[in-house]
């Protein structure tokens, strides 16, 4: 198997050829590739025309996975999710039509289009990798994980996604606007340059789905991650949860997608072993979605972010924690 140093230098191949095609923020990038290292499901709620589908898009290509785009609507029914079985009368037996869930980066676009029962056909396949079809359990193949997008400003047609499908969510992303002029300026640039208005189409894949899982291999068994780490992340995890203007804390599993996401971006430095800053730099995105503020507090417009990091500054930092 590879080395650590190895494995960074593939993910540092795939940043740049995703980079090439999404000008901006790079740092969206990098915690999009840890989420995909951990299997986790990454949740992006911004405004419309900021690259959130081009992103995703090209982290399918990239990774040499196969990606499946549903765009959401308000009359998608489950069954156009996960598919369904039909009576085939020339072999007297019914025949399974897979959805498009049967993938490996499923693209769930604009995911708060559709009702309710549908966006929870996802839950099963989000949290356990299989789906249920008419009382049958399938397991989809591995690697598998859901990049949504949502516009968090339009309220017509749409339907806010419940507290448990958020919580499956391992990140919720903002890629936010050009940072820069000059960013902005790149983006016509690379528009003029392409000659099309999707440059995914002549991405060439990376790496291949056998290297990319031996880099899930190696961030689940390979990178360390101290009993003092760990207890930092549950002290991070209580304080949010103890808050007084928190009804609803980050559960164990906010606490879990945290050590998972930190043990990716050790890898994504160059590092087998966890440290702190692995942890703060994505304690807001992993827990901030995870929480519901009070009312009278979210009408005066305390929110998750805001909970998370005064979290952050009130849990003390343990020293040495990188030590095997």
């Amino acid at each position: 198997m590879p080395t650590v140093d190895e494995f960074s230098e593939i993910a540092r191949d795939v940043i740049n050829a995703i980079s090439r095609v999404y000008i901006g923020n790079e740092t969206v990038v990098r915690k999009t590739l840890a989420a995909a290292l951990v299997n986790g499901n990454v949740l992006f709620e911004d405004y419309p025309g900021l690259g959130k589908t081009l992103l995703a898009k090209a982290f399918g290509k990239t990774l040499g996975l196969n990606y499946t785009r549903v765009q959401f609507t308000p009359d998608l029914l489950p069954a156009d999710i996960l598919g369904t079985k039909v009576w085939r009368q020339n072999i007297g037996t019914f025949e399974l039509i897979k959805g498009p869930i049967f993938t490996h980066v499923l693209l769930a676009d604009e995911i708060n289009r559709a009702p309710p029962k549908t966006q929870s056909a996802l839950l099963e396949a989000m949290e356990e990798r299989q789906v249920t079809i008419e009382g049958e359990t399938f397991t989809l193949e591995k690697p598998f994980f859901v990049i949504a997008t949502q516009n968090p400003i339009e309220f017509e047609g749409t339907y806010p996604l419940p507290e448990a499908q958020l919580d499956r969510f391992l990140l919720r992303l903002s890629v936010g606007y050009p940072r820069s002029l000059e960013d902005e300026v790149a983006i016509l640039e690379a528009r003029l340059s392409w000659g099309k208005d999707d440059p995914t189409v002549d991405l060439e894949p990376v790496i291949d789905r056998e290297t990319f899982m031996e880099m899930q291999e190696f961030v689940e068994r390979g990178i360390f991650i101290s009993g003092d780490l760990l207890r930092y992340i549950a002290e991070l995890v209580r304080n949010a949860r103890s808050d007084e203007r928190v009804e609803a804390g980050p559960s164990p599993r906010g606490g879990i997608a945290l050590m998972k996401v930190a043990k990716a971006n050790a890898l994504l430095e160059g590092r087998d072993f966890v440290l702190p800053d692995d942890v703060k730099v994505y304690a807001v995105d992993a827990l901030a979605h995870r929480i519901v503020i009070k009312p009278e507090y979210a009408f005066e417009g305390v929110s998750g972010v805001d909970v998370v990091r005064e979290a952050l500054t009130k849990t003390p930092v343990p020293k040495g924690a990188a030590e095997k």
